[in-house]
């Protein structure tokens, strides 16, 4: 993906959205946002799509074993969470006080 146009995604860090596709499909389960990839497209949800990792012991890690721990998904496969309204929510942009806020389009309240 190129330097020259950041792309500008619905979700970012810290929110809580829903998956709406996926084996981890859920959408009345609100989950949080851990990080966000935005090179590859990808978002890193809590408690979504777990992957087991077998790992040898090292010297950092003298116990090895497995290890679960979450794997990215695609951003288009998941949903702000409208809390007002207690289900999922596309956003908006608009513009208060001069700067460009994110409005639900359900509810009409500004998404933090």
């Amino acid at each position: 993906m190129s330097n020259r146009f950041k792309p500008k995604f619905h979700v970012k860090k810290g929110d809580t959205v829903v998956v709406i596709t996926g084996d981890d499909k859920d959408v009345k389960k609100p989950r949080k946002v851990l990080e966000i990839y935005p090179d590859k497209e990808r978002v890193l949800i809590e408690g979504v799509n777990i992957v087991t990792r077998h790992t040898k012991p090292s010297a950092r890690d003298t116990k090895g074993g497995i290890v679960k721990k979450e794997a990215p998904i695609h951003i288009s496969n998941v949903m702000l969470w409208d809390a007002k309204k207690g289900e999922a929510t596309k956003a908006k942009r608009t513009r208060e006080d001069g700067k460009l806020v994110r409005v639900s389009k359900k509810s009409g309240e500004v998404i933090k």
